[in-house]
């Protein structure tokens, strides 16, 4: 480092302390991304208070130094990892921990932006409340509300922008401006609703400091069963089906690929394969019911999710195969190895796309053919929220081969996927992962010139100086 450098860190360990503030070989936990995407930061912040937070991104404004926010780094689109230059500064929310305020009577829950999932959960299991995003990883909540995350529960719960009332911004402006926007009230009409400007724009406006959720009942009772249906095309009407029977009890409707299900089984010794009777079918799909009650006076859940599936087995028997019980930590355990077992098999391309629900099952049975003839060798492995529309549609190369090594054919994956996606099935690109370096060049692609120039003035408003890792102007 230059003399300034050496200036510079030691100006931001008064600010932070040292424990706020890495640099050289400290670093490197926070230069690579889950899908080993790797940069190299200037130095790391780890800020402890909102305060600090706002005045680390106030001196990198005032020091021109560009500002990566990280939360706890489990995207998988780069977009929470330096770039390579080593002149990006990455600030990180983890210490940012403080602040975790229950109110039951309310139930919502204000807390710091550096809180882990899982624990927000553990914490909240007492009063009997939880935070309903289901998701295979455990990030921390301002990367969730940073990127929108949905789950594997949406279909019941709705995504993070669902569940948040309020915020606490930290702008990239000379003075690290504190904003708060909106509060722990569910209705109040005076005006724009700014806080959704935060959600789900990758943290390009502002950095989430602290967030008002909203929190739900614990379910008290849930049953869970896999189907097995007859082809890709009975996937959809199966949906129909059990929504007009099960109702809101209806939780998850989780879509699960042949070659996912081989995947998780055959790279994750502690799952116990359900499919023990048979070899594992083309598509699966996990349903879910759950009740928050106890209800005494209805049929066990466990009954009623029988009941419902004998009885859809016995008046559609052209749509289902078979239906297989099981504990619901087991059938989840498979559904959640998906990604780690894939991760396993090659070079993952992961694709985080979106449709109408009834385009769903249409792209993927099309893909079955195109895919393979565009790109032989390369395995789809997907899973999705079919319920939802979205698809994580994981696409795997042989890691010994030349194309594995060779960015220029993942971008042409990538490439034919999405403009099949968004231009022929009018579908997005990033259902829930949001952009990063990985999809920048399709948001560049794909979007309007109108919606640019609008995304620029509100940047402009809001965070001038250089702040995350998509251009969304």
């Amino acid at each position: 480092m230059s003399k300034t450098s050496h200036a510079q860190i030691e100006q931001l360990k008064q600010l932070l302390g040292d424990g706020g503030v890495l640099t050289g070989n400290d670093c490197l936990p926070y230069e690579s991304g889950a899908r080993f995407d790797v940069g190299k930061a200037a130095f790391v912040l780890r800020p402890a208070t909102v305060s600090e937070l706002s005045a680390a991104v106030s001196f990198c404004v005032r020091s021109s130094i560009s500002i990566i926010p990280q939360s706890a780094n489990t995207g998988v689109v780069a977009g929470s990892t330096p770039d390579p230059s080593g002149t990006q500064a990455v600030v990180s929310l983890e210490r940012l921990r403080n602040r975790f305020e229950i109110d039951t009577e309310n139930r919502s829950v204000h807390l710091d932006a550096g809180f882990r999932l899982s624990e927000v959960n553990a914490r909240l299991e007492q009063h009997g409340l939880f935070f309903p995003i289901d998701l295979g990883a455990d990030p921390l909540v301002g990367g969730m509300i940073a990127t929108n995350t949905g789950g594997a529960r949406l279909i019941r719960y709705g995504d993070v922008r669902r569940n948040t009332l309020g915020l606490t911004v930290v702008f990239a402006d000379e003075n690290g401006s504190v904003v708060k926007l909106g509060s722990s009230l569910r209705k109040s009409n005076v005006g724009v609703d700014w806080k959704q400007l935060f959600i789900g724009t990758c943290g390009v406006f502002g950095i989430v400091a602290e967030c008002v959720l909203n929190l739900e009942p614990v379910p008290q009772q849930v049953a869970t069963a896999l189907l097995v249906p007859k082809s890709l095309d009975a996937v959809l009407p199966l949906l129909d089906l059990i929504e007009r029977r099960a109702g809101p009890s209806l939780s998850a409707f989780e879509g699960m690929s042949g070659n996912a299900i081989a995947a998780a089984l055959a790279h994750v010794p502690r799952l116990k394969n359900p499919f023990s009777r048979r070899d594992h079918p083309e598509y699966a799909i996990l349903v879910e019911i759950s009740r928050s009650w106890e209800a005494q006076s209805e049929m066990p859940i466990d009954e009623q999710l029988q009941t419902m599936l004998s009885e859809l087995w016995e008046s559609n028997n052209e749509l289902l195969e078979d239906v297989l019980f099981g504990p619901s930590h087991e059938l989840w355990a498979l559904r959640h190895a998906i990604s780690e077992g894939v991760k396993a098999v090659g070079k993952l391309v992961a694709l985080d796309i979106a449709f109408k629900r009834g385009d769903v099952m249409r792209f993927l049975k099309r893909m079955r053919t195109e895919l393979p003839a565009a790109f032989p060798g390369v395995q789809i492995c997907e899973f999705g929220h079919i319920g939802d529309g979205g698809v994580h549609f994981n696409l795997v190369v042989d890691r010994d081969s030349a194309n594995a090594a060779d960015p220029d054919y993942e971008r042409r994956i990538r490439s034919l996927v999405y403009n099949i996606v968004v231009n022929e099935y009018g579908g997005s690109f990033s259902a829930e992962h949001n952009i990063g370096r990985k999809n920048q060049a399709y948001y560049d692609l794909f979007t309007d010139d109108s919606l640019k120039k609008l995304s620029a003035a509100l940047k402009r408003s809001t965070s001038p100086s250089i702040l995350g890792v998509p251009v969304l102007w």
